[in-house]
């Protein structure tokens, strides 16, 4: 059985094996035989060897054991022997107990026989004995009570009232009981005046409270009533911690608050504090004393058993209505205190008061099962940082509203710089406006971050942290932003007060926008993502649409930089068709100064362009010989005009043929949308340059002088215009709509030669 619970034995049952020496059935002979046969002489020699020493080992072991076994041998006998001597002492010790207890029972009986006439009349006495000195503690009674009351030994009073009132009340129809029994009511109710005086003291601590409430309980005073009369004082506490926050919020908006008489304390508490000390006060003060409020409320109230079932409901329900009623402007004043850190720019000191804050609120649930007050604290740090991120979007507004403005005032002072800095002033401009935008927002992010530092409670809360990093940082702050950027670079393309906006600026903003969407739009996202670790799925912005906003506002900008350049270059060349008597004009010898400073604001415009954006892509240009000797079209009809050879189809109108002419010449929009290139850009002002000087033309009537001066004109500007243009047929061909609507506005219409128009140009 040994064997089997050792798990020595297999399932199969012993082994018959002869040959194993450990077996029970082994044979030595057989094994012999075996070994000789298996085995050559030198492995004989060695189990030989081992064999002796196995026997020694287990002659040793069995020397070994047969000396222990003989120690214990000796021992038992030796223990067996003293057992005898000790019950022989003990049977005898027996006998002596069996004959004591005979002669006690003798005496018993003895003892019985002779009082048992006088039993009944023994307990009858003692019965009278004993309501006698009852009798005699409720004639003392009214003295105990009265000694106990001015000793202040309150609770010994109402344990000596309790333990008589059932009786005084039982006999009290008794003359005698009737006395004392009013005596009684008298002072207890002197007792119960003296405890509601220390109930109402102010400076009476937790414990005294409690043992009034407790012996006010046991004299049957209303619990509910009692309940009502200690929230009640402890309110008084309270509102005085209520009313030092309210306080240090007046302060803290700047409100004077003058009292006469202070203490040195009361100095202190009246100079504005942190929002962490004034956390700390709060959590000091008001959470401190209401967790002993509750805690003083159960042990006195819910804690022991009532008469009423009912009564634990009541009492539960009005301590509820108590500390909800104080915990909502507790929440008021914590909400309103943490509004007024909006203006300050280190959040380390906010969010380590408000990690106190909710540290404390967590606590105040387990005083409290029925309630839920982390809920609310964890909204006030929601809001608190929300309104961080709502802050910190307004200063990035502001920011960017104030790097307009030093653009603009380096834009409108005078510069005296060099070469070199004058052809990258703009660039300048744009890299610093984009440099302080990004260093702003990581600077943001940055402070934003103290919100979710590990040793922050609520920073790994998941009802906290989603939505603060997706729908606070990413979507209220960045995307909003940028979005801002975009809505703000739109306003300066509207009519209205941003419309007189410098050119340059327009530039800047549309480069700016086009830096945005190239690169600065998913960078700012993918570190704010980062920075962030938003793992949480929410709905948000993509980053396409955010580009697509910027390149729209980009494309807007440049569209109405073109319109603002090409309408002041406009204005000139109006004023100058307008303001001029082209029938009585002289012989033209030079060319109209307005034409040279249209080229110069056209050069202008585009080394300011060049500044910002590539050359562009140019169509295929002719040379300077054949520009320079290039016959207008105008010059061949005119020739035909003047040498009489319009007479073969008398009957077609020269407009018409005008006009049939454009419907097979190539269509010139004027204001089509400009691509991000320098040429692009000054290809449309030029449009609309030349169109407008086109219109003013038509409105005019010329004389002969007058054309030729309009002939040397467009002859310079064509000189200088081709070299801004994609396309230099553009440009010829306005030019020649231009002294084409000339001719036919023309009164004497006689060409001047091309040799003379170029002499006059090139001394121009």
């Amino acid at each position: 059985m040994l064997k089997m619970y050792y798990g020595i034995e297999k399932s199969g049952g012993a082994t018959l094996d002869p040959c194993d020496i450990n077996g029970a059935h082994f044979e030595a002979d057989t094994y012999l035989s075996n070994l000789i046969k298996q085995r050559s002489l030198t492995e004989l020699m060695d189990e030989e060897t081992k064999m002796v020493t196995q026997i020694r080992a287990l002659d040793s072991d069995m020397q070994t054991l047969v000396y222990e076994n003989y120690n214990k041998f000796i021992s038992a006998t030796d223990t067996i022997r003293k057992m005898k001597n000790d019950f022989k002492k003990m049977e005898d010790e027996m006998d002596h107990l069996a004959s004591n207890m005979a002669t006690i029972t003798e005496f018993s009986g003895t003892i019985s026989n002779t009082l048992q006439d006088r039993r009944q009349h023994i307990t009858k006495l003692s019965g009278v004995h004993a309501l006698l000195k009852k009798l005699q503690f409720l004639f003392e009674l009214p003295a105990r009570l009265n000694k106990c009351i001015e000793m202040k030994a309150y609770s010994a009073a109402v344990r000596y009232y309790t333990k008589a009132k059932r009786i005084l009340h039982q006999y009290q129809h008794m003359a005698s009981f009737q006395g004392i029994n009013e005596d009684c009511n008298k002072i207890i109710h002197q007792l119960c005046d003296h405890l509601r005086e220390q109930f109402k003291d102010k400076e009476s601590s937790a414990k005294d409270l409690a043992q009034c409430v407790d012996l006010l309980l046991q004299l049957n005073e209303p619990a509910e009533k009692l309940c009502e009369e200690f929230l009640s004082h402890a309110r008084q506490k309270i509102d005085e911690d209520l009313q030092l926050l309210d306080r240090q919020i007046r302060l803290q908006s700047g409100e004077e608050i003058k009292s006469e008489g202070e203490t040195a304390a009361q100095a202190y508490l009246a100079t504005p504090m942190d929002v962490l000390e004034f956390v700390d006060t709060g959590c000091n003060g008001f959470l401190s004393n209401i967790c002993l409020v509750i805690a003083s409320y159960n042990d006195m109230f819910l804690s022991k058993p009532q008469e009423d079932e009912n009564m634990d409901a009541i009492a539960l329900k009005k301590l509820v209505f108590f500390v909800n009623e104080l915990m909502e402007k507790y929440f008021d004043y914590v909400q309103r205190r943490v509004r007024l850190e909006r203006e300050t720019g280190d959040n380390t000191i906010l969010v380590r008061s408000l990690d106190r804050f909710h540290r404390r609120l967590q606590a105040m649930n387990k005083l409290l099962p029925d309630t839920d007050f982390s809920r609310a604290g964890t909204d006030i740090v929601s809001k608190a940082a929300k309104d961080r991120v709502y802050h910190y979007l307004q200063s990035l507004k502001q920011h960017f509203s104030d790097c307009m403005t030093d653009v603009r005032q380096n834009l409108a002072a005078p510069r005296t710089v060099g070469k070199h800095d004058s052809n990258s002033y703009l660039n300048d401009l744009l890299n610093n406006t984009q440099t302080a935008v990004v260093d702003q927002i990581k600077s943001v992010l940055n402070n934003l971050q103290a919100f979710l530092d590990s040793d922050i409670t609520f920073a790994m809360k998941p009802y906290f942290r989603g939505p603060f990093c997706v729908q606070g940082v990413r979507e209220g702050l960045i995307v909003a932003f940028l979005n801002h950027v975009s809505s703000t670079c739109l306003e300066f393309c509207e009519d209205k007060d941003k419309g007189s906006a410098p050119p340059a600026l327009l530039l800047i903003l549309s480069k700016l926008c086009i830096e945005f969407e190239a690169s600065t739009i998913s960078y700012l996202l993918t570190l704010t993502e980062e920075q962030f670790m938003m793992t949480e799925r929410f709905p948000v912005t993509s980053v396409t649409d955010l580009c697509n906003n910027a390149k729209d506002a980009a494309q807007k900008l440049l569209n109405h930089f073109v319109k603002v350049q090409g309408l002041s270059i406009s204005q000139m060349l109006r004023k100058s068709v307008e303001t001029r008597d082209w029938l009585n004009t002289i012989e033209p010898r030079n060319v109209r100064a307005v034409m040279k400073r249209v080229i110069e604001d056209i050069t202008a415009i585009d080394a300011q362009v060049g500044q910002l954006y590539e050359e562009g892509v140019r169509k295929e240009r002719s040379s300077d010989s054949s520009r320079r000797t290039h016959p207008h079209s105008y010059m061949g009809s005119a020739a035909l005009r003047k040498g009489g050879q319009w007479n073969y189809a008398p009957s077609i109108d020269n407009s018409l043929m005008s006009n049939i002419q454009k419907l097979f010449s190539e269509k010139i929009e004027i204001f089509s949308a400009v691509e991000f290139s320098k040429v692009s850009v000054l290809t449309g002002i030029i449009k609309i340059s030349l169109k407008t000087f086109l219109e003013c033309v038509r409105l005019r009537t010329f004389g002969r002088y007058g054309l030729q001066q309009i002939q040397v004109d467009t002859h310079y500007l064509q000189l200088y215009l081709w070299r801004f243009v994609s396309d230099e047929n553009l440009v010829q061909v306005l030019l020649d709509e231009i002294v084409c609507s000339t001719v036919h506005r023309c009164l004497d219409p006689a060409m001047m030669e091309p040799s003379v128009i170029d002499l006059i140009c090139e001394r121009g």
